[in-house]
């Protein structure tokens, strides 16, 4: 996600480096890759020239601040510019106090809109809100089926009358069935087709008019770019629509569809999808977006993933057993376990600040290495996990764990070498002794812990060391303070 626009505004970035200050002069070549990487990204035109106009004139009346940087400067006012251009702020769901919110889907097919039906389902459950799927696309071959097997995946109810039925009786009837019920969100899927017609519009004005919807949301397939505006701009005008999702926002490495959505229909983007998976749905947030645009990450979206899958009564006993030296490889597994519900390697690095520019390679490397250490934690027996000191003492049980996992005796040994050495540092931790910080133990000793002398503070020439005055008759000694 927004892999090509992050690579392009870093060379922006890169023309004020150096500088000492913005000028009208050397920002226009910033301004210039700016442009160049919005257009690149495939976002509209328009929106292309209002978002230049602002940030040059925003950098060029920009107070200078003691401190920081020309570059650091302008990523500041292009951020906060991002987040301007795709709505300043999050735009929840609409919830109806004391009745039932009825939220319409509507879209052309392919955008992935039944799927986001279940997703938005699923997400709302999360929230402590029931809810009624309501299948009215009679038109695609097994769409009623696609919502039916959805609903069971999530363990949510679908109404349903068939694909003989008139689609806005469906809808009628879904909807008063969800009140009688006294269910808190009905969410009906609506007919797509391949492209805008006059059937599509009078069909979906009829359903709308009939169940008086709190929500008309259109699902949107991002990788369509600056065309997903324009759609989101004709829904608008003819239906009358109060959000949008963007769909497959994990496969556009241009992100043109966020930056432009909200600038040219007028209506908010409330949620993305970004994976196949139903829980693969994430509310919008523009400052959080704009933060992954810019390669800054995303922490509170990291967070909130992490909540999700985690309990925090065992999150507090797993940190007891890694700073007490107990943490045995059984509860290795299932931390990597709880990653993978996470979701992809690739996709939490990018959340985390800072890692967002691993290459594809280093991070195929990172989920080949995890999946090998699955396979060979899953060929140990219950006391090897338990008790990795078993395999370090003992190569016969090694070799049978490299035989049963496909991988060689050195790589086992590796394993449990790299496992011990974590454990050691968790224990030193839990003790108060951070390894690499004089004055904390044993393990504060960079040189202790195997680092490079040349890192160690005192060590001449090291700008975080203090240069350790030479005595003049011990000529042998090169630097080294006292740690």
């Amino acid at each position: 996600m927004f892999d090509a626009l992050s690579d392009r505004l870093e060379s922006a970035w890169k023309k004020l480096r150096g500088q000492d200050k913005i000028s009208d002069s050397n920002i226009q070549d910033a301004l210039r890759e700016v442009r160049r990487a919005l257009l690149e990204a495939d976002v509209n035109l328009q929106v292309v020239k209002n978002f230049i106009s602002e940030v040059e004139t925003k950098a060029q009346g920009a107070d200078v601040i003691a401190g920081v940087r020309p570059d650091q400067q302008f990523i500041k006012i292009v951020h906060d510019e991002l987040v301007q251009v795709m709505g300043e702020e999050n735009v929840p769901l609409a919830e109806v106090e004391g009745k039932t919110t009825v939220v319409l889907m509507a879209g052309l097919q392919g955008t992935g809109k039944t799927t986001a039906t279940a997703k938005l389902a699923l997400h709302l459950r999360k929230l402590d809100r029931n809810c009624l799927l309501v299948a009215t696309d009679v038109y695609r071959p097994a769409a009623i089926d696609q919502l039916i097997t959805l609903g069971k995946q999530i363990d949510i109810p679908v109404f349903e009358m068939g694909r003989d039925a008139d689609p806005v009786e469906i809808a009628r009837q879904g909807v008063e069935q969800a009140k009688a019920e006294g269910i808190n969100t009905v969410i009906v899927d609506t007919a797509g087709r391949l492209q805008i017609d006059q059937d599509m519009m009078a069909e979906l004005a009829n359903i709308k008019s009939t169940i008086e919807p709190d929500e008309t949301l259109l699902v949107v397939d991002a990788m369509t770019g600056q065309e997903a505006a324009s759609l989101t701009h004709t829904f608008h005008e003819q239906i009358g629509i109060t959000g949008a999702i963007l769909t497959k926002m994990d496969g556009d490495s241009r992100g043109g569809a966020a930056l432009s959505v909200r600038q040219i229909s007028g209506a908010p983007i409330k949620f993305i999808g970004v994976g196949e998976k139903v829980e693969a749905l994430q509310p919008f947030y523009p400052d959080r977006m704009a933060s992954r645009i810019l390669g800054m990450g995303d922490v509170l979206t990291l967070v909130e993933k992490a909540q999700e899958e985690i309990d925090i009564a065992d999150a507090e006993k797993m940190q007891e057993k890694m700073l007490s030296a107990k943490f045995d490889f059984t509860d290795f597994l299932k931390q990597l376990r709880l990653m993978k519900n996470m979701g992809s390697l690739g996709g939490i690095m990018k959340l985390i600040p800072g890692m967002g520019k691993l290459s594809d390679d280093q991070l195929k490397q990172g989920e080949t290495q995890l999946k090998r250490c699955e396979s060979m934690i899953n060929s140990m027996t219950k006391q090897e996990r338990k008790d990795p000191e078993l395999l370090a003492s003992s190569p016969s049980r090694r070799r049978r764990i490299a035989s049963g996992s496909g991988y060689k005796e050195s790589d086992v040994s590796k394993l449990v070498a790299d496992f011990q050495k974590m454990r050691a540092m968790m224990q030193q931790m839990g003790q108060g002794n951070f390894p690499g910080m004089p004055g904390m133990g044993g393990m504060g000793n960079p040189l202790a812990a195997g680092g490079n002398r040349r890192t160690a503070p005192g060590w001449r020439g090291y700008p975080g060391g203090t240069p350790v005055k030479k005595k003049k008759k011990e000529k042998k000694k090169k630097g080294f303070g006292t740690l």
